[in-house]
């Protein structure tokens, strides 16, 4: 499909001269170099490109389809396409995940641009033009990408999403209208006659032609509101009456804390008068209330693409319900644009002696956590629909992996099924488990996962308070899982916007390139020194949506529920160029830097700098990474390089002097090197 798309982009540059604004960051020396002299783009690190659109997009494309090798399918899975080299403790064909550079993304914002050159961003098509993100566009950032050194993409959801229940001026990802189809909104404009499942296809081809995988997150357990499957499948929802809808939320239990559901605690949630007034706001699903009624309903609006929902509720009465968290006594408010999908027929076994047999269908914190309680009543059809989901995209379109947003809390025979499934079809097919406490690791082991998210996000932050310092020293060597290494996520604030902000997001960086057990993850935005957060779903406040200057006209918008572009033309270049500068030693050391090859006690003790040496199994050479997680002082550090086994050393190189790439060599004194670390700074030194 990359060809053809190629093909078309190609046969419009000789008879198009379109006018089309691009970030510079965006276009490759190449690319600029192809242009004939009198229509060579001229501009600056801090201004937009103006081109030929399908000049540049094709430029680009003919540089990815270069380096195609003959009779390899680029479009099938990655781990099809050469042969895996497995490590003790991992399955052979899983194992690459360890050793990965991440960039994570969100199509919707991360290409975002105003691509009129002109007036402001608008977020949508404008003209010939779109202006949101698109899976073109994500192919034209993969060279760019290529230079930060990243090998592995995390798409946040791409399914077609809902526009009812929104946010903002448009609607979260999570809140999944379709599971089997993929957001419109994500076709580019410039390619007519194409869908946006080959352009999404052509997509993971080119990435698999730079040597990248992809990931997607999938979400089993909630989805819009009004889903498409609810036409065909009332019965895989919960009904609450629509007159009810201003007054359903979480009920507060008193006598309980915030915690979680358990048998223990089931008396006091249903002992609960807040719960009782809850249940009785359920209803039966609407095929069940007035059948015959509900076939007129449904063949009246089957197969069109019309808003049935509002014409459901004006119907029937009845509408599925807002979720909330599985935690009782969460401060968090309703999740207004999502609705938990039903996973049982029944309450779980232990909880049906508090509710009537007459009882329909609810919510409840024992319903949705379901992975804490024994039910004998699955909704067999909903699961079997779930477990084909992750198949049908990797037979149509290839991808590698994907993170199961909050399948800790799936039953779990589901969770079993939903991955064994996915690697029957590629036994190299990688789970990421949305999984935030680092303790449940082997847990998720079991499970059948092959990372966890984890907490950096929260404990890397906090360097002052030592946090750091343990999760980094401590914490993360221990795991029987990898998880993400990473200051910040979709979720979280951007690290430059936290204490010591452009200094910790440098420290963060070189921090999370080598550490044990830690899979590196760059969000995106992160490089580039973007401050505004794409959500304030962790970590967060209301007030950390107004993060940019009151004058920014994407003051206070939030990329989750708004129409948001990354403020490339004020991209931070010092954090850019940083990242490409440490691209090769990332990627010539990123394979053996792992756990296993971690050596320990070469070190002077230290409370506050974080030290990890690995020896390459196969060479003579080894790495060293070190950060001072006091921001206020220096400190001395001493390595025991005479005592790495089977390492005779050559030279000791310190390959940067506070975050400044160097070539200095370090002298040995009595099989000892020493070195200082500036206040917050972080450094790698590698020794052959």
């Amino acid at each position: 499909m990359l060809r053809e798309i190629y093909d078309y982009l190609k046969s419009k540059a000789k008879s198009s001269n379109g006018y089309y604004a691009i970030p510079y960051l965006w276009a490759s020396q190449n690319v600029i170099n192809a242009f004939p002299p009198g229509e060579r783009p001229v501009s600056d690190e801090r201004k937009p490109l103006i081109v030929n659109p399908y000049k540049y997009f094709s430029g680009i494309l003919s540089e990815i389809l270069d380096l195609k090798k003959p009779g390899i399918h680029y479009e099938r899975p990655f781990s099809t396409l050469k042969e895996q080299t497995g490590h003790a403790g991992f399955p052979a064909e899983r194992d690459w995940l360890q050793s990965r550079y991440m960039y994570g993304f969100f199509v919707r914002a991360t290409t975002a641009y105003n691509h009129k050159g002109y007036w402001k961003f608008q977020g949508s098509q404008v003209g010939r033009y779109t202006e949101g993100g698109t899976f073109l566009k994500m192919i034209a950032l993969l060279p760019y990408l290529k230079k930060i050194g990243i090998d592995t993409l995390y798409s946040l959801p791409i399914t077609k999403y809902s526009h009812l229940y929104r946010k903002g001026e448009v609607s979260s990802p999570y809140a999944v209208k379709n599971f089997l189809q993929i957001e419109p909104a994500y076709k580019d404009a410039l390619l007519q006659g194409f869908t946006v499942e080959e352009e999404f296809s052509a997509f993971v081809e080119a990435a698999h032609m730079m040597g990248m995988r992809v990931i997607l997150d999938f979400v089993p357990r909630t989805c819009a509101r009004d889903n498409d499957l609810i036409l065909e499948h009332p019965d895989w929802f919960y009904w609450i009456r629509s007159e009810t809808e201003a007054e359903y939320k979480a009920p507060f239990i008193d006598g309980l804390d915030f915690c979680q559901p358990s048998v223990e605690n089931l008396p006091a949630i249903y002992a609960s008068e807040r719960t009782k007034d809850l249940l009785g706001f359920f209803s039966h699903s609407p095929d069940r209330l007035e059948p015959q009624k509900w076939e007129w309903f449904k063949q009246e609006h089957q197969g069109k693409e019309d808003d049935f929902f509002k014409d459901l509720v004006k119907t029937f009465g009845v509408l599925p319900p807002p979720g909330f968290s599985d935690w009782v006594n969460d401060s968090q408010p309703a999740w207004t644009d999502v609705t938990f999908l039903k996973l049982f027929h029944l309450p779980p076994n232990p909880s049906r002696t508090y509710v009537a047999a007459e009882q329909p269908p609810y919510v409840l914190f024992d319903i949705i956590k379901a992975s804490n309680f024994e039910n004998d009543s699955p909704n067999r059809p909903l699961w079997e629909y779930l477990e084909g989901v992750i198949p049908s995209y990797q037979k149509r379109f290839g991808i590698d992996g994907v993170r199961l947003d909050m399948g800790h809390a799936l039953p779990r025979p589901l969770e079993g099924e939903i991955i064994r499934k996915a690697r029957d079809w590629d036994p190299g097919f990688v789970f990421i488990a949305e999984e935030l406490e680092i303790s449940k690791d082997e847990k998720a082991l079991e499970h059948g996962y092959d990372a966890i998210l984890g907490n950096s996000w929260w404990m890397e932050p906090r360097v002052d308070e030592g946090k750091c310092f343990e999760f980094c020293q401590e914490r993360l060597p221990t795991l029987k899982l990898p998880a993400l290494a990473t200051a910040e996520t979709p979720d979280t604030p951007r690290a430059i916007a936290r204490k010591y902000h452009k200094r910790f997001s440098k420290f963060a960086f070189i921090l999370n390139l080598f550490l044990p057990n830690g899979i590196t993850f760059l969000n995106s935005g992160f490089e580039i020194g973007e401050v505004q957060p794409l959500n304030l779903g962790l970590d967060n406040r209301e007030e950390g949506r107004f993060m940019l200057p009151e004058q920014d006209p994407l003051y206070g918008k939030i990329a989750f529920f708004d129409h948001y572009a990354y403020h490339w033309d004020q991209a931070d270049l010092e954090l850019l160029q940083l990242m490409q500068s440490a691209a090769p030693l990332k990627t010539e050391c990123g394979e053996w830097c792992r756990g296993e090859n971690r050596l320990e006690g070469l070190f002077t003790p230290s409370e506050k700098v974080i030290a990890h040496l690995y020896k390459n199994p196969i060479q003579n050479q080894a790495l060293v990474l070190l950060a001072n997680t006091d921001f206020e002082n220096g400190s001395w550090i001493s390595i025991d390089v005479s005592h790495i086994p089977d390492m005779k050393i050559g030279g000791v190189k310190r390959e940067y002097e506070n975050y400044t790439k160097t070539h200095r060599y370090m002298n040995l004194e009595d099989g000892y090197v020493h070195t200082f670390l500036e206040p917050g700074e972080a450094t790698i030194l590698t020794l052959r």
